[in-house]
């Protein structure tokens, strides 16, 4: 793996980890095993590298989901191996968890990457509810970015639970009681 490479996989790991504020550049450069200066070689600095971490992250989100969301089954068997797929809950999730990074959230550009995704996934999921809805699977008056939003804040509050109580089984739950809510109508 190239330096710069190295450099962003690190960053990611810390920022997963720590947050903007707890990644410095020294323990990037020691988790990159890069000599110091390297990262200002190949960046301008931490904010550069940290965008890059970012916008990769935010790719990777989207590339699993939209496998996910895009494959086989039902509009509610998609949603429902999106809210099943294996996760690292007790990690939480690398974007959700930039959300309540203060730095990133006060930098516009760090920020970018983060809305687009969660504006993406909101998107993406609303487009198969209403292919749900056309179906008769899901109820007519049901409003679409509503229920995206209700799916994308049962991850991620499901992600919260489970850390806080140092269990998945809090995920699990929320995850199950939203397919219970959506469950498709009886014909």
């Amino acid at each position: 793996m190239s330096t710069p490479e190295r450099l962003i996989e690190s960053t990611r790991e810390l920022l997963w980890e720590r947050g903007y504020v707890g990644t410095s550049p020294k323990a990037i450069l020691e988790r990159a095993d890069a000599g110091q200066g390297s990262m200002y070689h190949h960046f301008k600095g931490k904010p550069d590298l940290a965008l890059a971490a970012i916008r990769r992250t935010a790719e990777e989100m989207r590339a699993t989901a939209a496998g996910v969301l895009d494959g086989p089954g039902t509009p509610y068997e998609r949603i429902e191996a999106y809210l099943r797929r294996e996760r690292d809950v007790l990690r939480g999730c690398p974007v959700g968890r930039l959300t309540m990074d203060p730095d990133v959230i006060a930098n516009p550009e760090l920020r970018a990457p983060v809305d687009e995704t969660l504006d993406w996934l909101r998107g993406r999921i609303a487009g198969i509810v209403e292919e749900g809805k056309a179906q008769g699977q899901f109820a007519p008056g049901m409003d679409a970015r509503e229920i995206a939003a209700a799916v994308v804040a049962t991850v991620q509050g499901g992600y919260v639970l489970a850390r806080a109580s140092g269990s998945p089984a809090a995920f699990d739950a929320g995850v199950r009681g939203l397919l219970s809510l959506l469950a498709p109508r009886s014909a």
